[in-house]
């Protein structure tokens, strides 16, 4: 099982960053998938989430409106786009299949003037 986890990087207040979690080993199109952050000093916050088919998604109410979650179950990768990125979205982000509980190893998003 891998979960790898790409597009992170350091962007400027109101700025815009994708992320994308290429998965493998799993059936990827029968799982549900979730975005994970976890900031300096704090624990490990649920961001978004979306159901196998993408018909269904989650997202905690601070990122509401910003951030959008999506997948492509051909190219077995999930996404989250976030948009008017804030300061105190600076965290690392996780990948995470939650029926076997495997989290990717992350990716820095430091957003920062």
């Amino acid at each position: 099982v891998q979960l790898v986890e790409s597009g992170g990087g350091l962007v400027q207040p109101g700025g815009s960053l994708r992320l994308s979690c290429a998965a493998s080993g799993i059936p990827f199109s029968s799982y549900d998938m979730s975005w994970h952050r976890q900031s300096p000093g704090k624990g490990r916050e649920l961001v978004a989430h979306i159901t196998s088919a993408g018909g269904s998604t989650v997202y905690t109410d601070s990122v509401k409106g910003r951030f959008t979650i999506s997948r492509d179950n051909a190219k077995n990768t999930v996404y989250l786009q976030m948009n008017s990125l804030k300061p105190e979205d600076t965290a690392v982000y996780y990948c995470r299949a939650p029926v076997i509980n495997y989290w990717g190893q992350g990716t820095q998003v430091t957003v920062s003037s």
